[in-house]
């Protein structure tokens, strides 16, 4: 630190103490605790034990700089020295196995990772043992010393991270360098949405340029009343056109894709809602000032113009000036219930509701404009047609949910019967109706199965409004559900003999593909592949159900057997509309994609993952006399990749367990090493566990790695991929991603909107290809 840097920190520090002592100038314990605001009280007494030198049971300022500077300013053998004091309770000079244990756990707890007691004493057993050269029974400090130097990332940084309330605040420091809107890299990135919000606007612009010119007998108010009219014309027509999502999903297999922003159609209708708002509000204040203008030379007064149909303005009976102003409400409320704070807050059902008035608004327009109908005409028509399409197949055949399961989140995971020629992409979205939760609500939810699950469709939804808490809750507490004793009995019976019947399909195909596991690490696979195999084929559907003797079960009677707290199977009728594509049907021409999911956010990543390794699986080669595998490295129609990174961030240890038997199986795919490096690699980060260079966590994240080579498995997770603690450095990820040199790189995410913001910046920066999941 410089002489300016260091003297800012210390009156930063100064400050910070005065406002924790209070009026004795001491920190005591419970005081020290508040400060730090740690999870696990042992960190707190080991580093108020270190900082309080002369024992008193209280912190003076002096101590406090003392302690601070050793921490923050030392050297690495001072921090290394403090790191061992930490380890070293009782004092002796040596860490045995005991304290280590207590270290250990006590890092969990401020990782916020939950493991069984028996996979705490093998990482305990795991880093003394690597730890202790001399096997003495105990660890000393050049031992210590030795065993982090192995682990460079660990050094790099090492800190005390719960003292960030010692740092001063950073100073912003003005960057010369050019706005991000004005860089070359952005508009490459976004120039076919650009190009289009370009012609869009000089679309209205000439609209309202030729109304101005067509009405400038009527003065200005009359003028810009009526140039704004003829830009709503436009664009009421234009935002019904941005969502008709059939024709958008049928535009993405023709050469359009490549030219028109299909995949910002829900930014553009956003935009253009503004549009029309802004142009109501300004045609509405023309026209009133223009009856303002006309009352002072009439019979009429200005509210008889705004109010009433007496001075006859408009095509159906004089009634423009009433419409005008429903229509001026009705458009109002629709913006103002399509704001963000409102649909993320829970309230979804407040912006689904609202937004169903287009209806009564598309009405008003076509009486309170004469010239309407003739730019609704032909959208309007295909706008009809494709909510009659829509109904018609959503009610045709039979859809129920044979299978919930209750994940951890507040995740529901569906499982619906597939209709035999339901078609789709990985990635695709449909709109589901189940009767039994809301009778006249659909909601949007990605598919997480591939299409090559051919009798099965999966959802999973995550518990975030007034629907999917509904839905949550109806299958967490099934109270009411109707049981019909022998028609589950039978369907229970299928449904086992056809989860057995494809269980032997898939060891029959594991054996093949991986001929016998000749040591311990291939017969764990092996094993595994037969666990996830196993929970593979209990999602196969039932057949329908039979009717009980001397009575009939109808098929809407739902029907419910609980296999555990959070699975049972069941029979509930739901209605399904789609499927629709996004911008992920880009996977497969890629060379390279990059698919980042943050939480729930790997849904749609779930089936592509599914949809990719099936089709890698096709091109996989075994030789017959050695066992060797490989993957041909062909460019065909269905698939151009060569490289596929998944990167999936998750708050906490649960929400890894949503699909961790998929990504299971995945890594069985490719279980032989290819020449060309892996096909697929995961990245797995946990954003609640502390960084390797966390004093509070660096004996667990070493021992995570020392345990996870010796068992070739992640603890957390149970993958092979290692979990990364806390969040991923994105310069350094997009860094080695451009090193790879696998072909051009394409970046797909899902999830929270801040972090889109963050990765679609660094894609700009290395020139990558960005596309953004919208559901």
């Amino acid at each position: 630190m410089s002489e300016d840097e260091d003297t800012r920190w210390l009156e930063w520090v100064t400050k910070q103490f005065e406002t924790i002592a209070g009026e004795d100038k001491e920190i005591d314990l419970d005081e020290f605790k508040t400060a730090l605001k740690v999870k696990e009280s042992f960190f707190a007494e080991r580093f108020f034990t270190l900082f309080d030198s002369d024992g008193s049971g209280s912190i003076s300022l002096d101590e406090l700089f003392k302690a601070l500077d050793l921490v923050i300013h030392g050297n690495e053998a001072d921090k290394l020295r403090f790191l061992f004091k930490v380890y070293d309770v009782d004092g002796s000079g040596s860490i045995d196995p005991d304290e280590l244990r207590t270290v250990l756990k006590s890092c969990m707890h401020e990782s916020a990772i939950t493991l069984p007691e028996e996979k705490l004493d093998d990482l305990t057993l795991a880093l003394f043992e690597s730890a202790d050269k001399d096997n003495s029974g105990s660890i000393t400090f050049e031992e210590l010393k030795a065993e982090l130097e192995s682990f460079p990332e660990v050094m790099e940084n090492l800190t005390i991270s719960a003292a960030n309330w010692l740092k001063p605040p950073d100073v912003d420091k003005k960057k010369h360098q050019a706005p991000r809107y004005l860089t070359r890299a952005y508009w490459q990135n976004n120039s076919r949405k650009l190009l289009f919000l370009c012609a869009y606007g000089i679309v209205n612009l000439l609209l309202f340029i030729l109304a101005l010119l067509q009405h400038s007998y009527g003065g200005g108010c009359f003028m810009v009343a009526k140039a704004c009219g003829q830009c709503l014309n436009f664009n009421c027509t234009f935002v019904m056109v941005l969502m008709l999502r059939r024709c958008l999903t049928w535009l993405r297999t023709t050469w359009l894709a490549k030219v028109l922003p299909l995949d910002q159609n829900i930014l553009l209708h956003q935009i253009v809602g503004y549009a029309i708002f802004c142009f109501t509000l300004v045609h509405t204040t023309a026209h009133v000032l223009n009856f303002a203008q006309l009352s002072k030379q009439s019979q009429f007064s200005l509210w008889e113009y705004l109010l009433t149909t007496r001075p006859g303005i408009g095509w159906v009976k004089g009634t423009a000036s009433l419409t005008g102003l429903a229509l001026q409400l009705f458009i109002c409320l629709m913006v103002l219930c399509s704001c963000t704070f409102v649909r993320r807050s829970g309230h979804f059902e407040v912006f689904y509701w609202s937004h169903l008035s287009y209806v009564v608004v598309l009405t008003l327009l076509i009486i309170h404009c004469a010239n309407f109908w003739k730019w609704f005409v032909v959208p309007g028509l295909i706008f009809l047609l494709e909510k009659v399409v829509g109904i018609a197949a959503s009610r045709m055949g039979g859809l129920f949910i044979v299978e919930v399961n209750v994940l951890p989140s507040k995740v529901t995971h569906l499982v619906i019967r597939r209709p035999q020629f339901f078609q789709f992409k990985p990635g695709d979205y449909i709109y589901i109706n189940i009767p039994v939760i809301a009778k006249y609500e659909w909601h949007p939810f990605t598919i997480s199965s591939a299409p090559e699950q051919s009798d099965t469709l999966w959802l999973h939804v995550r518990s975030m409004g007034q629907w999917t808490n509904r839905l949550y809750e109806y299958f967490t507490h099934p109270e009411n559900q109707t049981v019909c004793p022998k028609r589950l009995a039978t369907s229970l019976r299928k449904r086992r003999q056809q989860g057995k019947a494809q269980q032997d399909d898939l060891f029959s195909s594991a054996d093949s593909n991986r001929a016998v596991a000749s040591n311990k690490d291939d017969a764990i696979e092996l094993t595994m592949f037969r666990q996830s195999s196993s929970q593979t084929s209990e999602l196969a559907p039932a057949d329908d159900p039979e009717p009980a003797e001397g009575g009939e079960c109808f098929p809407h009677t739902e029907i419910s057997v609980t296999f555990g707290e959070n699975h049972r199977f069941c029979n509930i009728k739901c209605y399904v509309d789609g499927p629709y594509g996004t911008s992920t049907r880009q996977i497969f021409a890629s060379e390279h994609a990059v698919l980042i999911g943050a939480g729930i956010g790997i849904t749609p990543f779930a089936s592509i993952l599914q949809s990719i390794m099936y089709r890698y699986r096709m091109r996989k080669q075994n030789c017959p006399s050695c066992n060797y595998s490989w993957c041909e490295n062909i460019k065909d129609s269905n698939m151009y990749l060569r490289k596929v990174d998944f990167i999936w961030i998750n708050r906490d240890q649960r929400s890894f367990e949503w699909f961790v038997s998929l990504l299971t199986k995945l890594e069985l795919d490719q279980a032989d090493e290819e020449p060309e490096g892996r096909f697929l690699e995961m990245h797995m980060y946990m954003t609640s566990a502390l960084g390797k260079n966390d004093m509070k966590a660096i004996g667990l994240q070493m021992a995570l790695d020392l345990l996870a080579k010796k068992e070739k498995r992640d603890s957390i997770t149970g993958l092979r991929t290692r979990t990364q603690p806390g969040r991923p450095q994105w310069g350094k990820v997009f860094q080695k991603l451009s090193q790879e040199k696998k072909g051009k790189v394409h970046v797909f995410y899902c999830g929270a909107p801040a972090l889109a913001k963050v990765i679609k910046a660094q894609c700009e920066r290395f020139s990558f290809n960005f596309y953004k999941e919208n559901f």
